[in-house]
């Protein structure tokens, strides 16, 4: 049965969406550049590499000023970091994406496309999987035929429209052919979909998924038989770092586990750091996100996120504000924070966190430090899991260590990220 969901007039959820990046089929004003001779004739030899390109591309989107890579830049934690460095400002802090138009406002705030290759397929009887916060899409391909029909994101007509596109450039022409068959383009869905195919295959290299961390190298460190002991003094970890660890696993101290864990044992290889669950742990709405948006007509100034309830194929109403658990890898690194970007910093996720271990009565951490008003209201109040986030009380010290740990989740590559 079809649940009636107050939000979002488009379909303004972002994962993969958005980029600033001109490669090879786009010149330094963004236009169409076919090449000539050999290099019109060359192609691209795997999905992989043609992924690649197509993930950068800003021709695929209405005014040729937007790829994929807008929203999930890989220099910045494949997140969109357009407004949250120093000069750069947005009407809600960075927490929407901005759309093709330089105007429009994404829905909910562009996750990082790191590590989403992990996320198994949607499963509606366990709620669990999928792409995007509400999981409305099964698989990377899925979702990446999201972002370009997007009134919000990249905003092309139709799929027909993203197609000639693609004809545009002989390069990409050959490769799918190459790649997809010589009657590729015959069906504009078949080819619209060999696209989508394409950036999922990019998304699923190591590029996106490293585990090249500190903590990554902690964990090689005891697979090669060293104590636990001498691979933390090797890789030079911190007191705080070390007691940060600590925490985050002892299911006594902290209920981290609870979501952000998915191997049965801490310490082992490979841990994406989330359940790839749905749960509605109260975050608050993001009242300037929801007015923009409304000053915009894009939704209600009132809308309710109704998360993956919002889907035809979930009925359970405990999961009603439900959105799925992110990732904790590289989190250090790629603000704003929860799925609307309500939060700024980290330490207020951390604030939060401790605010609702009694259940959110107020008596702890009563304000948020970034407004220093009360914490404000949830989507949706009845079905919050307060039992979930029950721990003791966290002093100072310890929400400083969780967060220590939490930067040693941090890929190699962005490190100096975490300086800044």
């Amino acid at each position: 049965m079809r649940k009636k969901v107050a939000i979002l007039s488009v379909t303004a959820l972002m994962l993969i969406g958005c980029g600033s990046s001109c490669n090879d089929s786009c010149n330094k004003s963004g236009t169409v550049s076919a090449g000539t001779g050999a290099e019109a004739g060359t192609k691209f030899e795997t999905k992989e590499k043609l992924g690649k390109s197509l993930f950068f591309d800003q021709n695929l989107s209405l005014t040729r000023n937007t790829s994929c890579a807008t929203c999930h830049d890989p220099e910045h934690g494949f997140v969109d970091a357009r407004y949250t460095v120093a000069g750069d400002n947005n009407p809600v802090n960075g927490a929407l994406s901005v759309g093709d138009d330089g105007t429009s406002l994404g829905g909910r705030n562009a996750p990082t496309a790191a590590y989403a290759q992990f996320s198994p397929s949607f499963d509606p009887a366990e709620i669990k999987g999928g792409q995007f916060h509400d999981g409305r899409a099964n698989t990377l391909k899925d979702q990446a035929m999201g972002p370009p029909l997007d009134g919000a994101e990249m905003m092309m007509p139709n799929r027909g429209s993203v197609v000639e596109r693609l004809q545009e450039n002989p390069k990409y022409v050959a490769s799918l052919k190459a790649l997809y068959g010589e009657n590729i383009f015959e069906d504009k869905n078949a080819s619209f979909e060999a696209m989508a195919d394409a950036i999922a295959s990019f998304e699923k290299t190591d590029e996106f998924a490293p585990f090249d961390s500190k903590y990554d190298k902690y964990v090689t460190c005891i697979d090669g038989g060293k104590e636990a002991s001498a691979c933390l003094s090797e890789g030079k970890w911190s007191d705080s770092e070390k007691l940060g660890m600590e925490l985050f696993f002892d299911k006594n101290q902290t209920s981290c586990t609870a979501c952000h864990q998915l191997k049965e044992k801490s310490g082992v290889a490979g841990e994406t750091f989330t359940t790839y669950e749905y749960d509605n742990i109260g975050t608050p709405k993001n009242l300037t996100a929801l007015q923009a948006r409304a000053d915009l007509g894009l939704a209600d100034a009132n809308a309710t996120d109704h998360g993956v309830f919002g889907l035809d194929t979930v009925t359970d109403t405990s999961k009603d504000g439900a959105v799925k658990v992110p990732t904790l890898r590289n989190v250090a690194v790629t603000a704003p924070y929860m799925h609307n970007g309500v939060f700024q910093k980290l330490s207020t996720v951390l604030r939060y966190y401790n605010h609702m271990g009694d259940g959110g009565t107020g008596a702890i951490e009563p304000n948020n430090p970034e407004t220093n008003q009360p914490w404000g209201e949830p989507d949706v109040k009845a079905s919050v899991n307060t039992e979930e986030l029950k721990f003791p009380e966290l002093n100072a010290t310890k929400l400083e260590a969780l967060e220590a740990f939490l930067g040693t989740l941090t890929d190699e590559r962005y490190e100096h990220l975490l300086k800044k």
